[in-house]
């Protein structure tokens, strides 16, 4: 572990040597220097995924490839989205489902930025319908931030999901089996009846 950890670099701000850092960038550079910023990000796929397998080579521990990790995904026709530690109740749910005979699935992000679009396209190209799960909501838009990128990345398919936003959790409420098993069973009805009635909706919610 400590070869692929590296050394140790001291922190650049020392209270006992003071510095000034000035991080204006005016109309002359700004536009360039945020384009750098853009491509650099886009090279960072490719390190995520080598430095995940190298922590994998060491430790025995995978998780997905280190940008998503695709759950029970290869012959799934309703998937859910999401991040994060919901993902251990989500894989719960899946498990419960397919003994029951339902072809459920998981796609859980482990990489958001940069967004593995490619991944997420090929992971999800043959789901007939894609539950977005935010624990975040955009106020005045249009569902969550993680549901407007997938749908945005699936958007170009020949034949697309329907993509359908479930907000939940928000201020860390709990998130149950109950509402996950909510979230599938709506995916079920919208493969069934080919339409998506409500593109966004609030689980666990009082209202």
């Amino acid at each position: 572990m400590k070869s692929h950890e590296g050394k140790l670099v001291p922190f650049r701000l020392d209270p006992e040597n003071p510095i000034t850092i000035g991080p204006l960038a005016l109309f002359d550079y700004y536009f360039e220097i945020k384009r750098q910023q853009e491509e650099a990000m886009r090279k960072a796929l490719p390190i995520i995924k080598q430095v995940h397998d190298e922590y994998a080579g060491i430790s025995g521990r995978r998780y997905g490839n280190g940008l998503i990790d695709a759950y029970r995904l290869e012959d799934a026709e309703i998937a859910a989205v999401c991040l994060g530690s919901t993902a251990g109740t989500v894989k719960t749910v899946v498990d419960e489902l397919r003994s029951k005979g339902i072809k459920a699935g998981l796609l859980r992000l482990r990489t958001f930025r940069p967004l593995p679009t490619e991944e997420i396209k090929n992971a999800l190209a043959n789901v007939k319908a894609v539950g977005v799960m935010d624990r975040a909501c955009s106020f005045g838009g249009f569902g969550g931030p993680v549901f407007h990128e997938v749908r945005h990345v699936l958007y170009d398919l020949q034949t697309r999901p329907h993509v359908s936003n479930y907000i939940y959790g928000l201020g860390g409420r709990d998130t149950s089996p109950m509402m996950i098993h909510q979230i599938y069973k709506d995916l079920q009805q919208i493969v069934e009846t080919n339409r998506v009635e409500k593109p966004v909706q609030f689980i666990g919610v009082r209202e």
